[in-house]
């Protein structure tokens, strides 16, 4: 299966279209600049936000020079009439009380049949008024449904999983009930910044998702007067190493560079009383499952201590396999699964079509055929890859053709990474 992304700068419409066959599968991934025309393609990549569908998806008919696009049309394109969502449209269709069925008004909240409630705004989540600064400086009004069930129940000291599609906010949803627990905890057991201790540490897969959390927390310190550093591999030890010699009360950062200045003495255990898994489902299937269980080990014996004191768990996900559950389960005994209506399902706002194409046939060719549209007026453009083999194939295909490309995928050296 082949899918593809493609962006239009001015009119940010999203289009993604899949090639399958009993073939061997490929996902590729391209991004192109109107000037000249490039395309990136990746390799294991996950986009850092979801767009919104803002017009009208094109009209099959204005693709009949590809034979391609034509079978598309007459044999597996479903609901091309279907009106695409405006911004409005998509904003409402995010609210909570859409995507739950069968409510009812009860006490200001919005009530599922399974009596569950759903907060129609971030006051009636228990968010404190400093956190609430953040919130409205970023200008969102309503939370999103994964926010709705993830705060409260972190703001309630719960170790959790929040399972959630990619775009649905779950970054908000950790980071504003942990900044508001640091502040409580300065109040009641009057702790403090201090230097290499931070009180919180969010540990993610990659440099790029390090940076983007890394600036909703600068974001909600302003307002809630907390500090916050990244510490992630690619970059060099120095200046990290001078930032943890700060007063410091969070942390973000890739696992094995946090093991690292661990392990050089630039930050101690003592005080982390929260801990952030973001991406968990990626970090304990491909690879990270070690330096994961040699950061929770010491975490783990301070626990069992009669004296010891306690850590909370927030685990975040976009995906959710049986097999990671377990080890999610096992490792994490008691851990409580929050998961929204939007899980594992296609997004709203984004159109899906399927091509079928026989073993016989190029799926680089088919590829280019249903790039070409998109291509010809001067889109951007994003398609998937699932091995780096196949990106490399793609971007050389694509070059061959004359169209430049931007390979990303997992080889490429962190300082070309931008």
């Amino acid at each position: 299966m082949q899918r593809t992304m493609a962006a239009a700068s001015s009119s940010r419409t999203l289009l993604n279209i899949s090639l399958s066959s009993s073939t061997k599968l490929y996902h590729t991934f391209l991004k192109l600049p109107k000037k000249p025309t490039r395309v990136l393609l990746g390799f294991n990549f996950r986009p850092l936000c979801t767009l919104s569908s803002t017009t009208a998806a094109t009209e099959p008919d204005e693709m009949k020079h590809s034979i391609l696009l034509e079978r598309l049309r007459h044999r597996h394109l479903k609901d091309s009439k279907k009106p695409q969502l405006t911004d409005t449209q998509t904003q409402t269709a995010l609210k909570p009380v859409v995507l739950i069925e069968g409510e009812e008004e009860e006490d200001g909240f919005k009530k599922s049949k399974k009596g569950k409630k759903i907060a129609g705004s971030f006051e009636e989540l228990g968010l404190s008024e400093e956190v609430m600064g953040a919130v409205k400086e970023m200008g969102i009004e309503v939370p999103t449904e994964i926010q709705c069930i993830g705060i409260p129940a972190i703001l309630d000291s719960k170790t959790v999983v929040l399972g959630s599609h990619t775009g649905s906010g779950k970054t908000l949803a950790y980071m504003l009930p942990l900044v508001q627990l640091l502040r409580r905890d300065e109040a009641s057991l009057g702790r403090l910044m201090k230097p290499r201790r931070p009180r919180a540490v969010v540990l993610c897969p990659t440099r790029e998702l390090s940076e983007q959390v890394f600036r909703v927390a600068k974001s909600i310190g302003h307002h809630a007067r907390f500090r916050s550093t990244m510490v992630s591999g690619g970059g060099r030890m120095r200046p990290q190493e001078d930032s943890l010699n700060n007063p410091i009360d969070m942390v973000v950062g890739t696992p094995g560079r946090v093991l690292q200045h661990i392990q050089d003495g630039n930050m101690v255990y003592g005080d982390i009383k929260y801990l952030v898994l973001d991406e968990a489902d990626t970090m304990f299937d491909r690879g990270f499952g070690p330096d994961i269980h040699k950061f929770l080990g010491p975490l783990k014996n301070r626990t069992s201590k009669s004296d010891g004191q306690g850590f909370q768990t927030i685990l975040v996900t976009a995906t959710m396999t049986k097999a990671v559950q377990k080890l999610i389960d096992e490792e994490f005994q008691g851990i409580e699964h929050l998961r929204t209506s939007t899980l594992h399902k296609k997004i709203a706002s984004a159109r899906h079509d399927f091509i079928k194409l026989s073993g016989s046939e190029n799926k680089l060719e088919a590829l280019l055929q249903v790039l070409e549209p998109s291509l010809a007026k001067g889109n951007r453009v994003m398609v998937f890859c699932n091995t780096l083999n196949s990106s490399r194939a793609a971007d050389h295909f694509l070059a061959e053709n004359q169209i430049s490309t931007v390979n990303y995928h997992g080889e490429v050296p962190a300082e070309q990474r931008c």
